[in-house]
């Protein structure tokens, strides 16, 4: 498995962040993942005026992945705005935790950096996931 670049992530992730569309919560998110073959993807949230029908960074660079062939994530960046520490909502956990291989690392990041790195099992521990239903 490829040991990720955090730095290179966080770039990518930053890049991504500036072209957010958030013109209702003007909140800002990008994110960037590895794959275990080394790929990078990386998008930025793309809200909508039917709330539900927004796109999360996370779940953006999720299908970008999935939509290049690969299955497997290695590491995962988002940077948010704002002073507090923006995890992952519940949703785009799950959807992390589909495609997170064992040891997968959440890197937590504000314009300053990487604040905080969490394990998915620390994110969203005793969770469900591909193994429960015969998948891996």
């Amino acid at each position: 498995m490829a040991d990720p670049d955090v730095d290179e992530m966080f770039r990518a992730a930053v890049a991504a962040q500036a072209k957010a569309y958030v013109p209702y919560s003007h909140f800002h998110v990008g994110a960037s993942i590895v794959t275990t073959t080394g790929a990078l993807f990386a998008a930025c949230n793309v809200e909508n005026a039917a709330y539900p029908s927004s796109v999360c960074a996370e779940a953006g660079a999720i299908s970008t992945m999935v939509s290049a062939g690969e299955r497997e994530i290695a590491a995962i960046l988002t940077v948010c705005d704002g002073e507090l520490l923006g995890t992952p909502c519940g949703s785009c956990r799950q959807r992390i935790r589909e495609f997170a291989v064992p040891g997968a690392l959440i890197h937590v990041a504000s314009a300053a950096g990487v604040q905080r790195t969490f394990t998915i099992d620390e994110l969203l521990p005793a969770s469900f996931g591909p193994e429960h239903l015969g998948v891996r």
